[in-house]
C-alpha cells in the first residue's frame, strides 16, 4: 500500500498512541485529532480513521461535515457494532466501518481496500460511448479521467466508492449485477457476510442521481442501471 497522510480521530490515548505508532511503522504520515473540532480543523488528509464517540462532536456529525467538503476515504472505527450504526455511517458517506476491538493487520487491509477502490475510481479505463475517458448512458455522463459525474448537464457529487459502483453499472447498462458480484468488483472482496453495504451505497446513489437515472432492484438477484434518453 502506498504511504499516505492519515488523519486519526480518536480521543482515547490508550487506543490512539499505539495506533499512531503502528501506522507510522508502515510509513504513513499520521495527524492525530483527539476531538471533532480538531478533526475538522486538521490539514487535508488522504484517508481518515474516525472514532464515533468523541468528547465534543458526535462522530456521525464529523463524518457528515467531512463528506460535505471532500471525497477523502473515511473508515469509521467504533465500538458501536449494531447494524443501524453501520448503516448510518455508510449513508453519511463513510467508505468502511470497522468495529472495535480490531487488529492492526485488519485495519491495514481495510485501508488498502479503500484506497485501492479510490485509485481505481480515479484511473478506471474501459469501453466508452463518448470517448476513451467517458461513459454515457442517456442523460448520465461519467467522466473517468476527471472522476466527475453529471446528469442532464448537472454535476453530481459522489464518494469514491459510489463513483466506482456507478462505473461498474455504467460499463454494462441494463445488465443484472448480483450483490456478491458487486462486492467482488467494487469492494475487491469475496466476503460472504451481509451484503447490506451494497444496499446502502445503491440507496445513496439513487438519491444523488435522481429520477432520470434509475437503478432497478431485480428480485432475488441484485440491481441494474437504466437512464432516461
Amino acid at each position: 500500500m502506498t504511504t499516505m497522510r492519515v488523519l486519526l480521530v480518536e480521543d482515547e490515548p490508550s487506543i490512539a498512541e499505539p495506533l499512531v505508532a503502528a501506522l507510522q511503522r508502515e510509513g504513513h504520515e499520521v495527524h492525530h485529532a483527539p476531538d471533532g473540532a480538531s478533526a475538522l480543523a486538521a490539514p487535508e488528509a488522504e484517508l481518515v480513521l474516525l472514532d464515533l464517540r468523541l468528547p465534543d462532536i458526535d462522530g456521525f456529525d464529523v463524518c457528515r461535515a467531512l463528506r460535505a467538503r471532500s471525497t477523502v476515504p473515511i473508515i469509521i472505527l467504533s465500538a458501536r457494532g449494531e447494524e443501524i450504526d453501520k448503516v448510518l455511517g455508510l449513508e453519511l458517506g463513510a467508505d468502511d466501518y470497522l468495529v472495535k476491538p480490531f487488529g492492526v493487520r485488519e485495519l491495514l487491509a481495510r485501508m488498502h481496500a479503500v484506497t485501492r477502490r479510490t485509485q481505481a475510481a480515479a484511473a478506471v479505463t474501459g469501453a466508452s460511448v463518448v470517448d476513451d475517458d467517458a461513459l454515457q448512458l442517456g442523460v448520465l455522463v461519467v467522466d473517468l479521467r476527471a472522476h466527475r459525474v453529471s446528469v442532464a448537464g448537472s454535476e453530481v457529487e459522489l464518494t469514491p466508492t459510489e463513483f466506482e459502483l456507478l462505473v461498474a453499472f455504467a460499463r454494462r447498462p441494463g445488465a443484472a449485477y448480483g450483490r456478491e458480484q458487486l462486492l467482488a468488483d467494487v469492494w475487491n472482496t469475496s466476503w460472504s457476510g451481509s451484503t447490506k453495504t451494497v444496499d446502502v451505497h445503491v440507496a445513496s446513489l439513487r438519491r444523488k442521481l435522481g429520477d432520470q437515472v434509475q437503478i432497478d432492484t431485480i428480485r432475488g438477484i441484485g440491481y441494474r442501471l437504466v437512464a432516461a434518453p
